[in-house]
């Protein structure tokens, strides 16, 4: 396994510049997911590494080794694919020995590498049936070993469980998160699934329009973004326009109603516009709370109720709370609000900085 780090990628399709001055580092036997809506270059830039697509710019390097003009059948990766791209007339146990035989593998690496990622994926009792006798999540379990078995050097993974499912995606993130983790290889992991990413990372670098807006452990990327675009692309999140207000050195929060929520965090920062960034469970119904609210529609999700509301500073704001049996909620019902202040982030007018961040 290697570490990967890339300096200044640059990646130019039809004289349009799409990735530029790209920098990462991705640490040795992690789990490290490019994440982002679709064309915003996280699939090109798997391309780059895997050697699918040329590189107009930069170095990239495995180790201490430079990879940019290397042939990918010589770079030592596995790779697996959203559609799985299993060879439909070979049996299981063909599939997975099939990179060995290409390597020409002696006969007891082959047996033993076959039969070892089998096993750990759970597949050997199918190693005799054609992928067509598999279900999805099989047949990705089937790809997956295919891909561990010539023992690579980097694992990529282009949105692999998109073609599966909702209960099995979940299954399958939770069974390839148990894995990487077992064999500890390197591995660089594409989706869009903000949800998906959360759930199987070391560490997630957030792209959009060719550029990483933030890179990250799941828990600091949801409780401070570095900008609006993460905020708002990493879970749900309610944006309200308030101004930065500093009273005889205490700051404050004031939103368009006038409504003042004290902040010291900010203390020392100067008056200005900013956008406030507030979770929807980080709203919490309180008797005794200073913001009326009006629900204006419910959504009742089992473990969570998401409610919508109207307060006087904002429109259909979304608020989320733990459900119950008796509660019963209902459209035009009036209720009172308090904010969590600890986890409430503040951008600046524009949304291109956390406050917050630069405080810390």
């Amino acid at each position: 396994m290697s570490e990967i780090r890339i300096e200044h990628a640059k990646k130019i399709y039809n004289d349009i510049t799409v990735i530029d001055n790209l920098n990462v580092y991705i640490p040795e036997g992690s789990l490290f997911t490019l994440l982002g809506p679709s064309g915003c270059g996280k699939t090109t830039l798997l391309r780059m590494i895997a050697g699918f697509n040329s590189i107009e710019g930069g170095d990239f390097y495995f180790g201490d080794k430079r990879i940019n003009n290397m042939e990918p059948s010589r770079r030592n990766i596995g790779m697996v694919f959203q559609n799985y791209a299993i060879f439909p007339h070979l049996s299981v146990k063909d599939n997975v020995a099939f990179g060995l035989k290409q390597k020409k593998a002696d006969t007891n690496t082959l047996e033993k590498n076959t039969e070892k990622y089998l096993k750990l994926m759970q597949i050997d009792q199918f190693k005799d049936r054609k992928p067509e006798q598999l279900s999805g999540g099989q047949q990705q379990r089937v790809a997956l070993a295919r891909a561990l078995a010539v023992n690579p050097d980097v694992l990529l993974m282009d949105e692999p469980l998109s073609n599966l499912d909702a209960k099995l995606r979940v299954d399958m993130r939770q069974a390839i998160r148990e894995i990487q983790h077992e064999v500890g290889i390197t591995t660089v992991y594409v989706t869009h699934d903000q949800e998906e990413a959360m759930a199987i990372s070391d560490q997630i670098a957030v792209m959009n329009s060719g550029e990483i807006q933030q890179i990250g452990r799941p828990k600091e990327l949801y409780h401070r973004p570095y900008n609006e675009f993460v905020a708002t692309f990493i879970g749900r999140t309610n944006i309200i326009p308030a101004e930065l207000i500093n009273q005889e050195g205490q700051a404050f929060l004031q939103f368009s109603n006038g409504y003042q929520l004290m902040f010291p965090a900010l203390n020392e920062k100067e008056n200005q516009k900013v956008r406030v960034s507030i979770r929807p469970e980080e709203f919490v119904r309180t008797e005794d709370g200073e913001i009326e609210a009006t629900i204006i529609d419910s959504i009742y999700l089992g473990l969570n109720t998401e409610y919508y509301m109207d307060i006087p500073f904002a429109s259909r704001i979304q608020v989320s709370e733990e459900s119950t049996f008796t509660e019963d909620l209902g459209t035009g019902d009036k209720v009172k609000l308090t904010i969590n202040i600890k986890k409430i982030n503040v951008f600046n007018e524009d949304g291109s900085r956390n406050l917050l961040e630069e405080e810390s």
